[in-house]
């Protein structure tokens, strides 16, 4: 609710349990078909892959838990933190530069992105 009211659908994780105790991380929002086909063309996106970063760290979570190996939830942790301080510095894909209250945002391509996040894991790690 938080995402679609305040933030972007892209941001949206869902956590479904069974039952018998299964677990089943995903982004919750739809397929970013349209994004698809520009990047199949060649043309630049800028694809909001958040939602599926968390929903995968989520699971990296619940997998150390389960397997009494704590590194991955510490790792998964570290993740989440390093996409919070990338969109905090002001990198951003555009559907979050178009909602942002921060004067001076800088609008990412979906790679350019990715990378961001990934130089701030770097230091996390």
């Amino acid at each position: 609710m938080v995402a679609t009211a305040f933030g972007s659908l892209s941001m949206m994780t869902s956590v479904l349990v069974s039952p018998d105790g299964k677990y089943e991380y995903e982004a919750a929002h739809g397929t970013v078909q349209r994004h698809y086909y520009k990047y199949l063309k060649g043309e630049p996106t800028s694809t909001n892959p958040l939602a599926t970063i968390f929903a995968w760290s989520g699971a990296l979570r619940k997998r150390g838990e389960l397997d009494g190996t704590p590194e991955l939830g510490v790792f998964a942790d570290k993740l989440e933190k390093a996409c919070i301080q990338t969109i905090e510095s002001g990198d951003m894909t555009k559907d979050l530069a178009l909602i942002t209250t921060r004067p001076d945002p800088h609008t990412c391509g979906t790679e350019e992105f990715l990378a961001c996040i990934r130089r701030n894991l770097e230091e996390l790690l």
